[in-house]
């Protein structure tokens, strides 16, 4: 999958950059997940939308977007998850396991937490935050068998092998 995450653009350059990314993975029969905006994943007819704690209930986005689509949730700690799962969330991003870039956190959960949600949780986790090569087979070795990282890709030299190395791991 492929989430688009984007906090900057504004509502028409944003749908835009929708279109032309959808476009890509649709030829590619990659599945594209809209960050935090609903209205957008239905314009476009992405195939789901990744809601953040603060976002629309997952009730509510289940109600625009239909039974077909993807709904996954963002959770920090168990309690949170099993209520997303229990709202209809597909899938969990659990995190931050780490100590990341990409938000402003007071403490990072650790990879204790993916036991617990492999334990109590029906729905995949996918662990997030500064998840990369030299610590991701401390996720492997909880069990976890999906990550979600931006970081560890994009911020690497040659993107395609970063990506490619991940999977590689966690084959």
């Amino acid at each position: 999958m492929v989430q688009l995450r984007d906090k900057k653009s504004g509502d028409g350059e944003f749908l835009e950059l929708t279109k032309k990314i959808h476009k890509i993975t649709r030829k590619k029969r990659i599945p594209l997940i809209i960050n935090d905006r609903v209205d957008v994943a239905r314009l476009v007819d992405a195939e789901g939308v990744h809601l953040g704690e603060e976002d629309l209930p997952v009730k509510e986005a289940r109600e625009i977007l239909g039974s077909k689509k993807i709904i996954g949730a963002s959770a920090s700690d168990i309690k949170t998850a099993k209520i997303k799962e229990k709202e209809g969330a597909d899938y969990i991003g659990l995190g931050p396991v780490f100590e990341t870039g990409s938000k402003e956190i007071e403490k990072p959960l650790g990879v204790e937490i993916l036991k617990e949600a492999k334990r109590s949780l029906k729905i995949p986790v996918f662990p997030i935050g500064g998840i990369n090569l030299s610590n991701l087979d401390q996720i492997i070795s909880t069990g976890t068998k999906r990550i979600a990282v931006i970081s560890a890709i994009f911020m690497a030299e040659d993107v395609r092998k970063a990506a490619q190395e991940l999977l590689e791991k966690l084959k």
